[in-house]
């Protein structure tokens, strides 16, 4: 069955929107095995929006390559792939036109899902834009699950409905592996902290194969590229992401299980962001087999000050701590917060006997066991994160 760990790999929107072509694939393609991202988990390669001429085919009606973007065909990029070892993946919309304008699959639902078959698709992006306002959105996405499978290939089913439609309720019955359950992501510290804060409470929808996707992760993109924060905010470098909010975007989407797609252009990915990206303990903890929840709490007394405590396989745990306030301008010198977990708010009390034995995932190191009560300061915007195990103390 697919999608029994949340998928990982890469998207060409965030950093290329419509300037894609098959050369880029490729070279993409490389740098995704030559810098190690194919050996950390990562598997998908996925072209999204524009990637087709504007009409269909007059003749047989179906979607066909932009013959400049892609002179030899999709099938030809999709062997390139293949051949790497690595899945490949492609972009429609449930609705008469893509967002960005191109043919959409409304009412061309299983003429579509076997062309993407004969293209030798692995993954589908499914979008949610220009849909007649008669359709009932629902209904649209199991048309196309039920297209997908009627093609006897397996291919990964990404609803993209932005959260529409309470899309956590009844997304799983349409087949589909993972399902955005927000607006789309833009590089800024407001956009991923606002977006994982939205899921909070929604995390309990999020299963072994079908997975809730809080969007593209924009680490590494440093303000550039077509979702980059000098597009949205020219004027406001301030408002761009810094080394420690991409640590905290990575940890969030890890503590969630969410799937880790990557959107920066990582044929220029620099050795920070690679660390990060292929962190083994962080990664582990987004592909554990459980995938469970993490449970949330305040830590301490600051409302965007949070503690999170997750269930891992084989008797582990994760403990993280996540500081998404800003700095008081009162006290400009001040650039951490001391935070504060109290186990029993997850289930361990002082009288167990019980403590947890924690290690930083980030440096390695064994911190010690802690009974009852951690503490730890963490900087504006970044994170701390922890490998728990229960011992007697």
């Amino acid at each position: 069955m697919l999608a029994q760990r949340p998928p990982m790999g890469w998207n060409t929107w965030n950093t290329f929107g419509p300037k894609i072509n098959e050369q880029l694939i490729r070279e993409s393609t490389d740098a995704f095995v030559d810098i190690g991202l194919k050996d950390a988990g990562y598997e998908y390669i996925v072209i999204d929006d524009c990637w087709s001429e504007y009409n269909r085919d007059p003749v047989t009606d179906r979607i066909v390559p932009h013959h400049e973007k892609f002179p030899n065909g999709m099938k030809a990029v999709a062997d390139y792939v293949h051949s790497k070892g690595l899945k490949f993946g492609m972009y429609s919309c449930d609705g008469v036109r893509t967002c960005a304008d191109y043919p959409g699959s409304f009412d061309h639902e299983f003429l579509d899902a076997q062309t993407f078959a004969e293209f030798g698709v692995d993954f589908l992006k499914y979008d949610n834009c220009y849909k007649p306002t008669t359709s009932d959105g629902p209904n649209l996405y199991h048309r196309m699950g039920m297209a997908l499978r009627a093609t006897g290939r397996d291919i990964l089913f990404s609803a993209c409905n932005w959260g529409t439609d309470d899309v956590w309720s009844w997304i799983r019955s349409s087949g589909a592996h993972m399902y955005r359950s927000t607006g789309d992501i833009v590089d800024t510290p407001e956009s991923y902290r606002n977006i994982a804060k939205s899921q909070m409470d929604k995390l309990c929808y999020s299963a072994p194969g079908c997975f809730n996707d809080i969007d593209m992760l924009t680490v590494g993109m440093y303000g550039s590229g077509n979702v980059g924060s000098d597009v949205f905010n020219p004027d406001k470098k301030s408002n761009a992401n810094t080394e420690a909010d991409y640590r905290s975007q990575f940890a969030l989407w890890c503590m969630y299980s969410a799937p880790l797609m990557l959107g920066s252009d990582i044929r220029k990915m620099d050795e920070k962001t690679l660390k990060l990206v292929t962190n083994r303990e962080l990664i582990r903890i987004n592909q554990d087999a459980e995938a469970r929840p993490p449970v949330i709490a305040k830590a301490g007394w600051f409302e965007d000050c949070k503690v999170m405590f997750k269930f891992l396989e084989n008797g582990e745990y994760a403990l993280a701590f996540f500081n998404m306030g800003e700095p008081n301008p009162r006290f400009p010198d001040r650039g951490s917060i001391g935070l504060s977990a109290m186990f029993t708010d997850f289930g361990l009390t002082a009288s167990s006997g019980y403590g947890l034995q924690l290690t930083d995932v980030f440096t390695g190191e064994d911190v010690g066991c802690y009974k009852e009560y951690f503490r730890t300061n963490v900087a504006f915007h970044d994170c701390a994160v922890y490998r728990a195990k229960l011992v007697k103390a």
